[in-house]
């Protein structure tokens, strides 16, 4: 199968039956956003979601997190992955955002990027979600999926998928089209068990081709 039939194919299965695709991460700020991005390093949504509300309230703004020392951030985030390290981040992030951009996250991605903590990965989440940039975030589900039913070929880096993926989903669908990859990836193309029956792209998936070749052979 074509790679552009492929595209074509999960994009509008995607379109029709996911028009609606969000983060399961729960914000109200683009400052709550990035505090639960960054903690959702090797972390899931879940256990983010379960810790943050005491966080948010114990440090509503950038300007109250800057206030304090990691170890004053520590204790609400011990059940992360990391926690140490997150906990500076955190703080050091917060201290440049108040110092460097008068308490607000830059919307540009680029720019995000300065501040600690913050990768290619996370400022782009940030920048689709809360700004509409036309961009790409690759994470472990967006990188393994991708790989698996064909939509990238011989990537090696969440970079090389990023490149590939941009250059073939219409711009303006980047955003949502990283959730599709994400949820898909959390419910039905699961890492060790995949759901290939429940699967709705599952004509257009290169693995399952693969296997049918092989049975055929």
């Amino acid at each position: 199968m074509r790679r552009s039939v492929r595209y074509s194919g999960v994009i509008d299965w995607f379109s029709a039956n996911m028009p609606v695709a969000e983060s399961e991460l729960h914000y109200h700020s683009p400052y709550q956003l990035l505090v639960a991005v960054i903690l959702s390093a090797q972390c899931t949504d879940k256990r983010v979601n379960m810790t943050t509300p005491a966080l948010f309230d114990r440090f509503p703004t950038p300007e109250s997190m800057a206030a304090v020392e990691p170890e004053d951030i520590f204790p609400y985030i011990k059940s992360i992955s990391y926690p140490n390290n997150k906990a500076k981040n955190l703080s050091g992030m917060a201290r440049m955002l108040v110092s460097d951009f008068g308490g607000a996250v830059p919307d540009d991605v680029e720019t995000m990027q300065r501040l600690p903590g913050v990768g290619r990965k996370t400022a782009n989440v940030v920048g689709a979600v809360m700004f509409g940039r036309e961009v790409m975030p690759v994470d472990t589900h967006v990188f393994r999926v991708s790989a698996r039913i064909g939509l990238t070929v011989g990537a090696k880096t969440p970079l090389e998928t990023e490149k590939q993926l941009s250059a073939n989903i219409p711009k303006h669908l980047l955003p949502t089209a990283h959730h599709w990859l994400i949820l898909h990836g959390r419910y039905v193309c699961t890492a060790r068990n995949p759901k290939c029956t429940e699967c709705g792209i599952s004509p257009w998936c290169a693995c399952l081709e693969k296997k049918k070749k092989r049975r055929n052979a």
